[in-house]
C-alpha cells in the first residue's frame, strides 16, 4: 500500500509547491496599476519587473538543474521555497522601484529550483506511458496558481493596498518546506545504455525545437497574464479588484481545462504530443484576436474569448514537457529542463512583457500626440500592443509542427 501511495503523495506535494511558485511569481500582475501609480512607472518599467526576474531565473536555473541531477532534489526544493517566500515578503516593504526589483530578482533565484527538480522527480516516479498525464497534472498548477494569485491579490490590493497583497502571498509557501523535507526521494531511473555526457542532449535537434517553442509560448503567456488585468482596467473600465478576480477565475478554469485536455490526449501517440500542441496553439489565435477587436465596455465577452485562447495555450506544458523528457536520458533530465528554461526564458518570457510594454508606450505617445488625455492614451497604447499575442500563437504553432519531425532522434529515456 505504501509503495502505491507514495507516488501520489509526492505528486500532490509537488503540485502544491508549483501552485505557490506561480502564485508568488504572478502577484505583481494583480497589482500592476497600483504599482504604476505609487512609483510613477511607465509600461516599459513595469515590463522590466518580470523580464529581469526571468533573466535571473533562467541563468540560475542551469547550475540548479545540474544540482538536481547530482544531489538531493528534496533539500534543493526546500531551500528554494524558503528563499522565494522570504524575498516575496521583503518586496512588500520596498520603498522604491529599485528595491522592489532587487527583491524580485531574489525570488527568481529561489523559484529557479522548482521546475528542474520537480519534473526530474516526477519522471522517476511515473512510467513513460503516463508521463503526459503526470506532467499535465503538475503544470495544472500554473492556471491554479494564477487563478488564486489574481483572484486573491487583486481584491486584497484594492481593499488594503498592494503591500498587503504581497505579504499575504509569502505566507503559505513556508508551510510547504517541512512537507517537502518529509517526502521520500525516488531513486533515479537508470539509462539502458552507457551514461551520456553532461550536455549531450544539446546535440538533439528535437531539444532545440522544443526550446524555441518555449521561448515563444512564454513570451505570449507572460505578456497575456501580466498585462490582461491592466487591459481590462484601462480599456474596459473594471476596477483593480474586478480585473484580478475575473482574470484569476477565468485563467484558473481555462487553464485547468487545458491541462486536463493535455493529460487525456497527450499519452495517445497517434498524432504526437508536439503536433497536438501545435494544433492547440493555432486554435488559440482567433479567440484572442477576436477579444481584442471587441468595443470598449465588453469586459465579459473579452474575458471569455481571451480565456478560451489561454486554455488552448495551457495544453502546451503537459504535452511538450512530456516530449522533452521522452528524448532526454534520465540522468540528464534536470539539466535539460534547466537548459530549456534558460533558452525559453531568456529569449521569450523576459522579452515578451518588455516588448509589450515598449509597444504600449510607443502607441500611447502617438495617441497623446494626437490629442488624447494621458490615461486615454495609455489605454489605446496597451490595446494596440496586445495584438502581439495572437501573432505569437501562430508562430508557436509553426515551430511546434516543424519540431515534431525531429522528435524521433532521441537519447534513451
Amino acid at each position: 500500500m505504501k509503495s502505491k501511495c507514495e507516488p501520489l503523495v509526492s505528486l500532490a506535494v509537488l503540485f502544491l509547491v508549483n501552485v505557490l511558485n506561480i502564485y508568488d511569481r504572478q502577484v505583481l500582475s494583480a497589482v500592476v496599476e497600483p504599482l504604476r501609480r505609487d512609483f510613477h512607472l511607465s509600461d516599459t518599467q513595469l515590463g522590466l519587473l518580470p523580464a529581469l526576474f526571468t533573466v535571473l531565473y533562467a541563468v540560475a536555473g542551469l547550475p540548479l538543474g545540474r544540482a538536481a541531477d547530482t544531489g538531493s532534489r528534496r533539500r534543493l526544493l526546500a531551500v528554494g521555497i524558503a528563499v522565494w517566500a522570504v524575498l516575496t515578503a521583503l518586496g512588500a516593504a520596498a520603498m522604491s522601484y529599485g528595491a522592489l526589483l532587487a527583491t524580485r530578482l531574489g525570488v527568481g533565484i529561489g523559484e529557479a529550483v522548482c521546475a528542474p527538480a520537480a519534473t526530474s522527480w516526477i519522471a522517476d516516479v511515473v512510467p513513460a506511458v503516463r508521463r503526459a498525464r503526470a506532467m499535465a497534472g503538475f503544470m495544472m498548477a500554473v492556471p491554479v496558481g494564477i487563478m488564486l494569485s489574481l483572484a486573491i491579490s487583486g481584491p486584497v490590493a484594492q481593499a488594503y493596498g498592494w503591500r498587503a497583497a504581497m505579504t499575504l502571498a509569502a505566507v503559505p509557501a513556508m508551510a510547504l518546506v517541512p512537507a517537502v523535507l518529509w517526502l521520500p526521494e525516488p531513486a533515479r531511473a537508470a539509462s539502458p545504455t552507457q551514461p551520456a555526457p553532461s550536455y549531450s542532449f544539446l546535440r538533439l535537434r528535437a531539444f532545440w525545437w522544443i526550446a524555441a517553442s518555449g521561448a515563444i509560448v512564454n513570451s505570449a503567456l507572460y505578456s497575456f497574464s501580466y498585462f490582461l488585468p491592466a487591459f481590462l482596467t484601462r480599456v474596459h473600465g473594471l476596477t483593480v479588484g474586478q480585473a484580478g478576480l475575473w482574470t484569476g477565475i477565468g485563467s484558473g478554469a481555462a487553464g485547468i481545462a487545458g491541462a486536463v485536455g493535455a493529460g487525456l490526449f497527450g499519452d495517445n501517440r497517434r498524432m504526437g504530443r508536439m503536433r497536438l500542441a501545435a494544433v492547440a496553439a493555432l486554435l488559440a489565435a482567433p479567440p484572442i484576436f477576436a477579444a481584442l477587436r471587441l468595443p470598449v465596455g465588453s469586459a465579459p465577452a473579452v474575458t471569455a474569448l481571451a480565456m478560451l485562447g489561454y486554455g488552448l495555450l495551457q495544453t502546451y506544458y503537459g504535452l511538450v514537457y512530456a516530449a522533452l523528457h521522452d528524448v532526454v536520458a534520465p540522468a540528464l533530465r534536470g539539466t535539460a529542463m534547466a537548459a530549456y528554461l534558460m533558452v525559453s526564458y531568456l529569449c521569450g518570457a523576459s522579452f515578451g512583457p518588455v516588448l509589450t510594454g515598449r509597444l504600449s508606450d510607443h502607441f500611447a505617445r502617438s495617441a497623446s500626440a494626437a490629442g488624447l488625455a494621458p490615461e486615454a492614451a495609455r489605454a489605446v497604447g496597451l490595446h494596440h500592443a496586445m495584438y502581439v499575442i495572437p501573432a505569437l500563437c501562430v508562430a508557436l504553432a509553426v515551430v511546434l509542427w516543424q519540431g515534431a519531425g525531429g522528435q524521433s532522434a532521441s537519447l534513451p529515456s
